[in-house]
């Protein structure tokens, strides 16, 4: 299990990763765009998003730094733009770490299953924290 850091931007994303990329002489960054995830028919999206980084990561001195533009007409506020993300392939323990710190405080998005995870969800914690959980490997 491990707990990384995730980086929101409002739209310059990719000049972001490739310029931490360069600083810390990571390897090229693979970006995913909201255009490239899986069409949904109810959710149509909108043409300003497509090229919108939906996921980017970078391995920064050991750690696993992720990034993502945030969806057009979500709040972006500069200072707040970070969660941290919670990964393990224990599906058992993110959903014990996900009931204890949702009391008290704001689910995102329950857990569920998404077309890059068996098991997502987001929420902020009663200190204001956002949590983002992830079955997966790091």
């Amino acid at each position: 299990m491990a707990v990384n850091a995730y980086l929101n931007f409002n739209g310059n994303c990719r000049e972001a990763v490739e310029f931490y990329a360069k600083v810390f002489g990571t390897e090229k960054p693979n970006l995913m765009t909201f255009g490239e995830a899986p069409p949904n028919p109810e959710y149509p999206l909108p043409d300003e998003a497509k090229k919108l980084i939906m996921h980017a990561q970078l391995d920064i001195f050991g750690s696993h730094v992720m990034f993502s533009d945030v969806f057009p007409g979500m709040p972006f506020t500069v200072g707040s733009n970070i969660s941290l993300a919670l990964v393990s392939n224990d599906i058992e323990a993110l959903k014990s770490a996900f009931a204890g710190l949702k009391e008290g405080g704001q689910v995102g998005m329950e857990l569920q299953e998404t077309f890059w995870s068996k098991c997502y969800g987001s929420l902020s914690d009663k200190f204001g924290v956002t949590w983002q959980f992830n079955h997966g490997e790091v």
